[in-house]
């Protein structure tokens, strides 16, 4: 990101960090529930511990790693493809600036569906 000029950065980390506390609220949702289900004793202690376990293992890692990086850019536009974020929501410059990034999400999206994945 050493060219991209500071509101750009400033945009990139804040719709990056929306992304990622909108993606781990959806992935916490299983989660919670389960909580519930274990507060009313429909659900045992070693069975949550294994639902938390695979959460800690699986999504909130996966998350974690596609967040945790210099360079936002590509989970940024994975956010835009996926719904997370709003296009609409997004600045035209950003977009502007994602335009890549974006195109290649779009493409694998249009692929997979061709695909029937």
């Amino acid at each position: 990101m050493g060219d991209v000029p500071k509101r750009i950065k400033r945009l990139l980390r804040e719709y990056a960090a929306a992304a990622h506390e909108e993606e781990l609220r959806r992935a916490l949702l299983p989660v919670s529930e389960a909580f519930g289900r274990w507060a009313k004793r429909e659900l045992g202690s070693g069975e949550l511990s294994e639902i938390i376990h695979r959460f800690h293992q699986g999504a909130a890692r996966e998350l974690w790693v596609r967040y945790n990086t210099h360079h936002l850019e590509m989970a940024v536009a994975f956010a835009i493809t996926t719904g997370v974020l709003g296009r609409e929501t997004i600045p035209a410059e950003l977009l502007e600036h994602l335009a890549g990034a974006l195109r290649f999400y779009e493409e694998e999206q249009a692929t997979m569906r061709r695909s029937g994945e």
